[in-house]
């Protein structure tokens, strides 16, 4: 049974484990990434702006005297991007232990990646599955490799608008987010159960940090504009809690012996709190639009990649 207050002094040695982490550069993604250093893990830290990656690994070496730390870029919204990314992962390194699909992009206003995709189902969806699916041999050499896709309580809320999934005719960027959201919860699914029926090493697990302190809702007001968001945001802001707080269900997920694929960890309460096995989005669990949304993304990654 898991600890009423499971913290970082819980995490196991990883010594010896290769991890990649997207979106490393800030919040969730950089406090995941320090906490794992600590405990002598190897580091590959996913960013988009390499200019900040490399500050942020001089901060992560000084922080854990771990010089364990690689950049990878990647722009998860760019298919071939993260192909390129993929390829220097796999000719690099001869196992990858944990991956943690972390990046994303909150509440945007309308925009489309090069090939016409909705961002933020570009970015938070489409970007994780296909690097997810090209590491697949190499987290296939590990003893015990674990996917851990971050999602958010924003799955509760989302549905699939399968007959206008990138927003053409009608968009709302809050929907939109929450349908991302909701994807990555069904995403995270369906890759464990391949991986069961295939009985690989690989477990595909849930993680959701709450309301945490991050640059989504920096990044989110910037795009929109919205001054009531801004304001709502500072009202709230009592009720965040640190990215420190909000790694948490990351760590769990990625190293307790306990933590199981198919299952979600988040806050006790879901907005704030230690990390607990929590409930999925009811429309996740349906086998069926799972499959169908899996064929319909496996179709756009296999027509785009390079």
């Amino acid at each position: 049974m898991m600890s009423l207050h499971w913290d970082v002094n819980q995490i196991p040695s990883q010594n010896g484990r290769v991890v990649f982490i997207t979106g490393a550069n800030s919040g969730l993604g950089l406090e995941t990434s320090r906490q794992l250093l600590k405990k002598g893990a190897y580091i590959l830290l996913g960013c988009r702006n390499t200019s900040k990656a490399k500050l942020i690994k001089e901060e992560l070496i000084k922080d854990t005297n771990n010089h364990k730390v690689d950049i990878v870029p990647i722009d998860l919204s760019d298919l071939t991007s993260v192909s390129n990314a993929s390829n220097i992962i796999n000719n690099k390194y001869n196992k990858l232990d944990i991956l943690i699909n972390n990046a994303g992009i909150m509440a945007i206003p309308r925009r489309t990646n090069d090939i016409g995709l909705e961002l933020q189902f570009a970015t938070n969806h489409i970007g994780h599955m296909a690097l997810t699916i090209q590491l697949h041999s190499l987290l296939s050499q590990s003893e015990d490799a674990r996917v851990i896709t971050v999602s958010s309580g924003a799955q509760y809320i989302g549905r699939i608008n399968w007959e206008d999934m990138q927003g053409y005719r009608k968009y709302n960027r809050w929907e939109a987010y929450s349908q991302s959201k909701l994807a990555n919860a069904m995403f995270a699914l369906e890759l464990e159960e391949q991986q069961r029926t295939k009985e690989t090493t690989i477990s595909s697990l849930l993680a959701h940090p709450g309301l945490a302190k991050t640059n989504l809702q920096l990044n989110s007001i910037a795009a929109s504009g919205a001054w009531q968001e801004k304001l709502t945001y500072k009202l709230l802001s009592p009720l965040f809690q640190s990215p420190e707080m909000g790694s948490l269900p990351l760590l769990y997920a990625a190293t307790d012996s306990k933590a199981q694929g198919g299952q979600q960890y988040g806050p006790r309460f879901n907005f704030r709190g230690y990390p607990k096995a929590c409930g999925i989005a009811k429309q996740a669990l349906d086998r069926d639009a799972r499959k169908r949304l899996w064929d319909i993304s496996e179709e756009i990654i296999k027509r785009n990649s390079k």
